[in-house]
């Protein structure tokens, strides 16, 4: 599994050392990349086996990602070279630059869904593409495990909200949602977090916000429009339930109104409204009408002793949204 039929030579190398370890850092073809790489998984009769097995919708989304382009790049793959690989520079004056010799195969410790999803992609384009990657000389077993549970269980993502964020140039919702956040004159300004992370008073981030746009505008008859009239509309919309339930819209642990739960049967019900208008003028919204079916609100009991303290889910936020059609209507 980690032996070659024949020597391999990976050109143009990097030399460094990282807390006392040898690396190699380079490219590689992706089906060189592909012939000189193995995987231990986690059930190899050795017992030092540590992959899971490749999810394939993970590797189809990242050869979906590899089709955007120049715009898909991607992080190296890590390895463990497991002394196989020989070091050899170009010049002495120059220590650290030359090619590798590779003898046999190097263990991919990080990077197994790119590379499956680099095969998938190289497979159905009849391209090739090059692949960076950071390469340890030679690390034991117990190192590379410890290695690949660090990397796997320690290091945080970003999170979906500041995901969100970084893609509100590229993604209208993600803007929308943004902007709702960040203006002054927005309901949301006072009470969301951008970055995902609660606390006192801040207590809808900006997936929950996302999300509940999703369910705002999610007729297909409103996906036309842009995202500076979603914008509008939004603010037009929660901006009114704000000013109708001034009390209950600052009160999280007394009310329910701008709990996620709520906030989505709101935003599902908002749909609805919007959906008969936009369907008649094809073109534009009516925001007199918003105003007015939210004024049809002020009878419901927003308290979290009331009737609503016990829904959950969205289950519970499509069951409450019937109700709160029917009202505006």
């Amino acid at each position: 599994m980690s032996n070659l039929s024949i020597n391999q030579v990976i050109e143009n190398v990097l030399l460094s050392k990282m807390r006392g370890k040898i690396v190699y850092q380079s490219y590689l073809p992706a089906l060189t990349a592909l012939n000189l790489t193995f995987v231990k998984p986690y059930n190899d009769p050795n017992g030092k086996g540590y992959q899971r097995p490749v999810d394939p919708k993970r590797c189809h989304d990242f050869a979906v990602y590899l089709s955007k382009g120049e715009d898909a790049l991607f992080t190296p793959v890590l390895l463990n070279a497991c002394s196989r690989w020989e070091f050899s520079c170009y010049d002495r004056q120059r220590p650290n630059y030359g090619r590798l010799i590779c003898k046999g195969k190097a263990s991919l410790m990080d990077g197994q869904h790119r590379l499956g999803g680099i095969e998938k992609y190289v497979s159905e384009t009849n391209s090739d593409i090059t692949i960076p990657f950071l390469a340890f000389h030679s690390l034991d077993d117990d190192e590379e495990i410890k290695l690949f549970d660090t990397i796997n269980t320690k290091a945080k993502g970003i999170g979906p909200s500041l995901s969100k964020y970084l893609r509100r140039d590229s993604d209208d919702l993600s803007w929308v949602a943004t902007e709702l956040l960040m203006r002054k004159e927005s309901p949301f300004a006072l009470i969301g977090s951008i970055i995902g992370k609660r606390v006192k008073g801040r207590h809808i981030t900006l997936q929950n916000l996302y999300r509940t746009l999703h369910l705002f505008f999610k007729d297909p008859h409103l996906t036309s429009l842009t995202k500076e009239e979603k914008l509008n509309i939004a603010l037009t919309y929660y901006t009114t339930v704000k000013e109708t339930f001034p009390s209950e819209w600052l009160d999280y642990a007394g009310h329910r109104l701008t709990h996620i739960v709520c906030m989505d049967a709101l935003s599902i019900a908002g749909c609805n409204v919007l959906s008969k208008q936009i369907t008649k003028s094809k073109k534009k919204v009516d925001h007199s009408v918003l105003i007015k079916s939210v004024s049809k609100l002020k009878q419901i009991d927003w308290s979290s002793t009331g009737p609503l303290r016990y829904i959950k889910g969205l289950s519970g936020s499509k069951t409450l949204s019937v109700e709160i059609t029917e009202l505006m209507s």
